[in-house]
């Protein structure tokens, strides 16, 4: 493994509402039902999730973590605030941000590359993969 390739995405329906994320590890689908959220807070949850998943599979191969990982997004703000470009001006996003910088750190070489929705459809198809599922289960329980 020369580097691994991650494409990421966080959703909410109704902003806040009921969020999910979509994450690729070298292409190994990820989702998760997160809650009630924003999409910005979605959209660096995802991140997270990507970066401990990763972590975790590294660590577990016992591979150096200066592997080259590169992260792809479609979030502009989250993509320039954790490049550095943009401000973080919504003090809700801190914690995120920190989460986020602290793994990095571990992981060496992370790079974060903003990419057009269209070339993320698969991360958004499994962000609504977890919210259907999610609202399927709590209707039916109704």
């Amino acid at each position: 493994m020369n580097k691994i390739i991650i494409y990421t995405d966080g959703g909410a329906r109704g902003n806040p509402g009921p969020a999910g994320i979509g994450v690729i590890i070298n292409g190994k689908p990820y989702y998760e039902y997160i809650g009630c959220n924003t999409n910005n807070k979605a959209e660096y949850q995802a991140v997270v999730f990507a970066l401990k998943k990763t972590k975790a599979i590294l660590g577990a191969r016992r591979i150096n973590f200066d592997i080259p990982i590169e992260i792809y997004l479609d979030s502009e703000l989250v993509c320039n605030q954790l490049n550095g470009t943009f401000k973080i001006t919504d003090e809700s996003l801190w914690p995120y941000f920190m989460n986020v910088w602290n793994l990095r750190r571990d992981l060496k070489n992370v790079s974060f590359h903003l990419i057009p929705r269209e070339q993320n459809k698969e991360a958004d198809k499994l962000v609504n993969k977890a919210l259907d599922e999610h609202l399927s289960i709590a209707t039916s329980l109704f």
